[in-house]
């Protein structure tokens, strides 16, 4: 009778399925393995001798199929860290990537230390709402996506996370803030184009392609939100914007013929100029 696999057996093979995944394919199929065993990672690390049953093993590589085959792991275990929150993701929502968490960075640098008025458009999950929830309870934050399903997702992680300050609305970036103005607006809207290459990689196949491109023209979600944005910002107020590594040149112009001032980019932790900020009028801070 041939011996149930261990921990180890069962790790080292998925580590080969997951080969593709380079440096991050051991731990991939660690977390993966303490997902389907109801476990931490640190257990799975500490005990390889560990005989797996029939069940796990069957329920384990089915997980890893699925991982090999491009599925986000954030997707297949059902959350994912960020900034300093664990969300809960799904298929409805991009998983949150650690360059945008500069919208929160940047944000708590210009918002007001007390109370504030502040949007986020294309909320998704809830993760730059949420997170500048978690930092500033005064602010008082409305965030609007026009999925209702990722909108679903939003309000769980908020009641999670016990975010009473976090307003969430269906629709389109401005459509529902009708006479509403804010100290800040952030977005992280979809800035590939529809021909670009990168929507072929397997991960992002998987992911809402409506978070992610705005059809022919990458810039088109983030210029009908430099047009309407002066209408919902009090004088020197900020917009906050996340795109493409090679677009801060063209969204620095969107903006400043717009009418904002004081437009300058940041860099991720990669080097890339990750998003772009700009003020109505002389800004009170920043």
């Amino acid at each position: 009778m041939t011996p149930d696999p261990t921990t180890a057996t069962l790790l080292e093979e998925a580590v080969g399925r997951l080969a593709a995944h380079g440096a991050t394919a051991r731990l991939e199929a660690e977390l993966l393995l303490a997902h389907c065993l109801g476990t931490r990672r640190e257990r799975v690390k500490s005990h390889p001798e560990e005989a797996r049953d029939a069940a796990e093993v069957e329920r384990y590589r089915a997980l890893v199929v699925r991982r090999a085959a491009g599925e986000p792991l954030a997707y297949i275990v059902g959350f994912k860290d960020f900034w300093t929150l664990r969300l809960a993701v799904n298929s409805a929502v991009l998983v949150p990537r650690p360059e945008t968490e500069l919208l929160v960075e940047r944000a708590l640098a210009l918002g007001p230390p007390a109370v504030a008025a502040v949007a986020d458009l294309g909320t998704g999950s809830g993760a730059v709402a949420l997170a500048l929830a978690s930092e500033r309870p005064a602010w008082r934050i409305v965030a609007t996506d026009l999925s209702e399903r990722a909108l679903e997702c939003a309000r769980h992680n908020a009641t999670m996370l016990g975010a009473a300050n976090v307003e969430l609305i269906a629709g389109s970036w401005f459509t529902p803030l009708a006479g509403r103005a804010f100290d800040l607006i952030l977005s992280n809207p979809p800035y590939v184009g529809a021909d670009d290459p990168a929507l072929q990689a397997r991960e992002l196949r998987h992911e809402p392609q409506l978070a992610l491109s705005p059809g022919a023209d990458a810039l088109a979600a983030i210029a009908a939100i430099v047009r309407d944005a002066p209408e919902h910002l009090h004088r020197g107020g900020w917009l906050l914007l996340e795109h493409g590594a090679a677009q801060a040149a063209a969204v620095a112009r969107v903006l400043v013929a717009r009418g904002f001032t004081h437009v300058r980019s940041h860099r991720d932790l990669a080097g890339h100029e990750r998003m772009t900020e700009a003020c109505w009028g002389s800004p009170s801070r920043g």
